[in-house]
């Protein structure tokens, strides 16, 4: 990867972990900036339906997605945007969704809360509490029978207090499956703090059913991924469950309709100074000595992107109930 200084002196090619580290940057960047189109166009009344934005959070799905195989599966959340870009999922395709267009990547049938993408490994992002775990555990037990793979359950912290997360967990644990559950704790349940409705520490719930956890701050994308990279090879090699408790924070409201006035004084302002896109520019400079020139030479082609893919998904076409109606049934054969 190379890159032109403002004022037009060369900067170093970028090749080994530096380059890496500014592809996870370009790949949380890529979230950030669709949550922010996703928001603006549903403002003008271009997205129907509610939205729940991923904006804070993009570590978290970045460095899981990293580690993960081909043969690998996933289940997002309602919140589950930043999972399916993460994976892969075209952004102009995913936007045109959320558009309800037929170049959707459902067609512009699944919204915002259901897109799924098996070619990308995402088997739904469900707006159900803990479907996504439900999903990921059957998931798992097929994928063991097939000799490969391991699934992905995301989820927030308020699943944890669902029957979903105990009877999924058990059931995981029991049988040995190959499943990373990851709880992305983002400290809200909706408007509800989740120390108030949440006794205990959470990460103590896998633990006694014998799974090992892992808290991690899924604010830094590298913290994240190196978590993620022991599990799913913990999970692969046939060790059964693993749990990865991802301490993050999301900068806007629950969906749509909360203005986030729950925060107490200050909170949102001292979590944005951990914001994951500061974190990672702060390191690859330290750490990696990656020029901001290098990483401001990305801000301006993801800018660039967007403005397109907006644009682009704007034009296109709505799907067609007659001429498309085949669509909506699985195809017969004979």
């Amino acid at each position: 990867m190379a890159a032109t200084r403002k004022d037009g002196a060369a900067v170093t090619e970028l090749s080994g972990p530096a380059q890496h580290g500014v592809e996870l940057y370009r790949r949380m960047l890529v979230v950030r900036r669709f949550e922010e189109a996703v928001q603006s166009l549903f403002q003008k009344g271009e997205v129907h339906g509610t939205t729940h934005l991923y904006v804070g959070e993009e570590a978290g799905a970045v460095g899981v997605a990293d580690v993960l195989r081909p043969h690998d599966r996933v289940a997002g959340t309602y919140r589950g945007h930043g999972h399916a870009l993460a994976l892969g999922v075209d952004p102009q395709a995913l936007l045109d969704e959320m558009l309800g267009r037929e170049t959707g990547v459902c067609g512009g049938r699944a919204g915002s809360m259901n897109v799924i993408d098996l070619g990308n490994r995402l088997i739904g992002c469900f707006g159900i509490i803990g479907g996504s775990i439900s999903a990921a555990t059957g998931a798992a037990l097929a994928l063991r029978q097939q000799g490969d793979g391991v699934a992905v359950a995301f989820f927030g912290e308020g699943t944890t207090n669902h029957g979903y997360f105990h009877e999924c967990l058990n059931f995981a644990a029991v049988l040995r499956l190959p499943v990373l559950f990851v709880c992305e704790n983002n400290r809200y349940g909706e408007f509800t703090p989740f120390e108030d409705v949440t006794a205990g520490e959470i990460a103590a719930r896998p633990q006694t059913l014998g799974i090992p956890t892992e808290t991690v701050d899924g604010m830094d994308v590298w913290a994240v991924r190196e978590a993620a990279e022991a599990a799913v090879e913990r999970a692969r090699a046939g060790e059964g469950p693993q749990f990865i408790q991802s301490m993050t924070y999301r900068f806007v409201g629950h969906s749509r309709s909360d203005p986030g006035r729950y925060r107490k004084p200050g909170e949102l302002e001292e979590w944005k100074q951990r914001d994951p896109l500061k974190v990672a520019r702060e390191k690859l400079a330290a750490a990696f000595g990656v020029d901001g020139a290098v990483v401001d030479g990305v801000d301006a082609e993801v800018e660039a992107q967007f403005e397109a893919i907006v644009e682009r998904s704007l034009a296109a076409p709505y799907p067609d109930p007659v001429r498309d109606a085949a669509r909506e049934f699985a195809p017969t054969t004979s």
